[in-house]
């Protein structure tokens, strides 16, 4: 390598830090590949993550265009040296891989190749990807090309820690997954609670005016207006319902637009007035700006269904590299020393848990008549 050995140990302290900071498993998957490419000075790098049906439920690559990578086709099958790294669990180094056996060609959209440096990523027994580099670019002192010894040391180095960190990601996201189950489970809950009871209510009130419309005209009226009342409060609890069950359009709108549509749709589905600002922010990592947003969320559902309050007031504002979140009601409030009632009813331990796990912090500050605030700080990526 034409790196010496203080910078050598400083790109493959840099990739490693790299990998650490993503939670996403996507992200995990690019980070690694374009820290494997520069680290090595290759002109491809590609990693592919093995399903159960011989081909690859994730596959990411570093050095092809989006153009060029659309016009290449479906993602590979597990064939040829992809096979064997994944079948045989050992490194891949060749000078020439179209000149392997093995080889088995590629579409016509595909980059030629030639030296090849592969190997599987694995966690314990199980291989859980094969990450693989093509045309290293640096040429050796006699003037030829290829992967050496040393590339395959760093390139093992590398997998090491990517399963680490490819692992680890896969955990937070299933994590995730049983947090949205948990938060769904929650919703249909108050969903029977709140929307079912309401229309129950309304259907008896109906019936009541049916039976009153003939013998007393004046009370059957009564009734219809409070089938009235009953069905603008079953409409503005579906509505507040859908906000919450909604996928957040994150990746298209960002972070704050997102939060304002959703706060703009919730100050027309409940009497308190809600408000929303701004200041200075600017996109944030993907799990950074998904844990604000669902605090925002969950801060809102205590502020407008159990605090009664009047007015609540969300804001979001640069701090330094990162951002605070803070959402203020002024509500009921409540004793933010009676830890364990207050984690259960508020979902502040959902909250808590959701800012640490991305490097932020929660604090809440709150009295019995006083109102709440609500405030989440991430440090920015």
């Amino acid at each position: 390598m034409s790196q010496g050995p203080r910078s050598g140990l400083a790109a493959v302290s840099s990739a490693l830090l790299a990998m650490s900071r993503h939670l996403e498993v996507r992200d995990v998957l690019k980070t690694i590949v374009a820290s494997a490419r520069e680290l090595l000075d290759a002109q491809y790098a590609a990693l592919g993550v093995p399903d159960d049906h011989g081909g690859f439920a994730q596959f990411v690559v570093d050095g092809v265009s989006d153009q060029q990578w659309k016009a290449i086709g479906p993602l590979p099958r597990q064939h040829g040296i992809l096979a064997a790294m994944l079948q045989e669990a050992k490194v891949e180094r060749l000078a020439d891989v179209r000149k392997d056996p093995r080889f088995e060609g590629w579409p016509s959209a595909h980059p030629d190749m030639s030296d090849f440096l592969g190997l599987p990523i694995r966690d314990g027994d199980d291989v859980i990807g094969a990450l693989f580099l093509a045309n290293k670019n640096c040429p050796k002192p006699d003037g030829t090309c290829g992967f050496t010894a040393e590339d395959e040391e760093l390139l093992s180095i590398l997998a090491q820690h990517a399963a680490i960190a490819l692992t680890n990601a896969r955990l937070y996201e299933r994590s995730r997954e049983l947090t949205i189950a948990e938060e769904r489970s929650r919703l249909a809950h108050e969903l029977h609670d709140a929307v079912a009871q309401k229309l129950f209510s309304l259907r008896l009130t109906a019936q009541a005016a049916a039976a009153l419309v003939d013998r007393d005209p004046s009370r059957a009226k009564g009734e219809l207006q409070q089938v009235a009342v009953l069905a603008a409060e079953a409409a503005d609890e579906l509505r507040a319902a859908v906000v919450e069950l909604r996928p957040a359009a994150l990746d298209e709108d960002g972070l704050v637009a997102t939060l304002r549509t959703q706060i703009q749709v919730l100050d027309r589905a409940h009497t308190a007035r809600v408000t929303f600002d701004s200041c200075g922010v600017r996109a944030l990592p993907a799990a950074q700006e998904e844990a604000l947003l669902r605090v925002a969320q969950e801060a809102l559902h205590n502020a407008l269904r159990h605090s009664g309050a009047e007015h609540v007031d969300v804001t979001l504002a640069r701090r330094g590299t990162g951002a605070v979140l803070s959402v203020t009601d002024d509500g009921s409030g409540f004793d933010p020393k009676t830890t364990r009632r207050a984690g259960r009813h508020l979902g502040l331990v959902s909250m808590r848990d959701r800012a640490s796990g991305v490097g932020g912090a929660l604090t809440v500050e709150s009295a019995p008549g006083k109102g709440t605030t609500i405030e989440m700080e991430v440090p920015g990526g």
